[in-house]
Formats: C-alpha cells, sequence, structure tokens
C-alpha cells in the first residue's frame, strides 16, 4: 500500500459519515490512549524496543536508543480545509475538512461546525506528545491499538487548551485539531516516525464527523 496523498487525498462526493462521541479528556477517560499533561518538560517520551526477528531476544540495554525529534506543530483553518503542519518531521497534511471535501473552498473565514476526517495513523516505535502553545481549546480523534480498527472504534477527546496530551505507541490519531483559526502546539516524538495509516474512504466508504457546535 503506498503512502496517503496528505495534500491531494482525492476524497469521493457523498460518503457515509460515522459521528464520533465527543467527551471532555479526563484522565480517567484518556486511560489506554495517553494521559493528561500540565508540564512538557515533565514528559519522558518512551521509545519502542526494536523487535526481535526470531526467538532470541534484543538484549535489554539496546533496540530503544534512536531518540526523539521535536518541532512546532501548527493547526490552521483555512476556509473548510483544516491544515496541519509538523516541523518535527517534515510534514504537511489536510487532517480534516469543515464541509463535503469535493466542495472545500478556503476564500472564507467563517468558523467550521464540523470536521470530517478521513485518515488517521499510529507509530509503533514510541508515544508522542502534544502541548498547546496557545492555550486555545482542541480536539483529538483516538482509537485504541489494534491493526483491525474500525471507525466506530474512534472517540473524539475535547481539551481547554490548558493542558497538553501524551499518547501512547499504537495509539490511532491524527494529529491535533484546532476548533477555529490556527493553533500550535510543542510535538516531541520517536525520531524513527513509523507510521501505519487507515484511509476512512478507501477501506470504509465513509468519513469520520466530529460536531463542534
Amino acid at each position: 500500500m503506498n503512502a496517503p496523498d496528505y495534500l491531494n487525498p482525492a476524497v469521493p462526493r457523498g460518503l457515509a459519515r460515522v459521528r464520533l462521541p465527543v467527551v471532555d479528556a479526563t484522565e480517567g477517560n484518556l486511560a489506554g490512549y495517553g494521559r493528561l499533561v500540565d508540564d512538557p518538560a515533565s514528559v519522558k517520551v518512551a521509545i519502542t524496543r526494536w523487535p526481535a526477528a526470531g526467538w532470541r531476544p534484543v538484549d535489554e540495554d539496546s533496540g530503544d536508543e534512536g531518540g526523539t525529534t521535536e518541532g512546532v506543530f501548527r493547526s490552521e483553518w483555512r476556509g473548510d480545509v483544516l491544515y496541519g503542519r509538523n516541523e518535527a518531521v517534515g510534514g504537511h497534511y489536510i487532517l480534516a475538512y469543515g464541509d463535503e471535501p469535493a466542495d472545500a473552498r478556503e476564500d472564507h473565514a467563517r468558523p467550521p461546525s464540523r470536521m470530517l476526517l478521513w485518515h488517521a495513523n499510529y507509530h509503533p516505535d514510541g508515544g508522542q506528545l502534544f502541548f498547546p502553545l496557545d492555550r486555545a481549546p482542541f480536539v483529538v480523534p483516538l482509537a485504541l491499538p489494534g491493526d483491525d480498527v474500525k471507525p466506530a472504534d474512534f472517540v473524539a477527546f475535547r481539551f481547554d487548551g490548558s493542558r497538553g496530551l501524551y499518547i501512547h505507541a499504537d495509539v490511532w490519531h491524527e494529529g491535533v485539531f484546532t476548533v477555529a483559526g490556527a493553533q500550535r502546539f510543542f510535538d516531541q516524538q520517536g525520531a524513527v516516525h513509523a507510521r501505519v495509516s487507515v484511509d476512512f474512504p478507501r477501506e470504509f466508504g465513509c468519513l469520520l464527523e466530529v460536531p463542534l457546535a
């Protein structure tokens, strides 16, 4: 499977929509996905040990020394299109749409009432930290680990902007979604940056819908 074209996903018109539950993020309901963060300096991003190829194990003092990379993750609405740019790994993406993707326009400043998500991924090489630098509300759709993930497995966690999010390795996500305008986040993640993807239109014939109103 080829890597997705993040800036030209060519989402077909008229797809079904799977509406996600939206919950306020708490330490309790984030269990299994990650945890809330008050101070990014206190977080040590976990790096997954390199898997053994056979029955001999990888030595315990090796295989997890690739380290982390960090930078600013920018999340910005331009009309009906939510863009993400991750300086830590040199990524530039369309994260979501505020309207039917085939009709999406970037020539207005109306705040979105929904987000339509076409893609998600996870990182098997380590965890990931997002901390809001502009202290504004944001949303992060997450699903628990497993390659047999389904659209209905996702939950949209809502944050008020006062705290950040640490995501465990293998947890499905797709960056951070500002609910309006533009936002910056401190991002730290595994330097290997292995990525496993799910493409909702092509695999399931749908988009994930997150109401923002």
